[in-house]
């Protein structure tokens, strides 16, 4: 029973950690690696040749905007075949 209470506690400390993150509007570069789901390393790469914004208020902790995060996640959306054909239609129409 006492391993289920900790196992328990562990969750809910997970669970209250994502809380916290998802209301903070400026998260740190540990925070952000977490949030995006990559390593703290390879954040710092993106960060170092400019692939995705980041401020350095002291020119040595990044800190990151969530809502410019959830930007850079939702840049270069693929579209769908359907959205293809209609661009592709609509093009033929103008073109024609």
């Amino acid at each position: 029973m006492g391993m289920e209470i900790l196992i328990t506690l562990q969750n809910i400390e997970k669970l209250l950690k994502a809380q916290n993150l998802q209301q903070r509007e400026v998260l740190t570069l540990e925070e952000a690696a977490e949030y995006l789901s990559v390593s703290e390393s390879h954040l710092y790469k993106l960060t170092s040749g400019k692939e995705i914004p980041c401020s350095k208020p002291t020119g040595k902790k990044l800190y990151f905007k969530r809502e410019e995060l959830n930007e850079w996640m939702l840049s270069n959306r693929i579209l769908t075949n359907n959205e293809v054909d209609k661009q592709a239609s609509a093009y033929m129409v103008a073109n024609l």
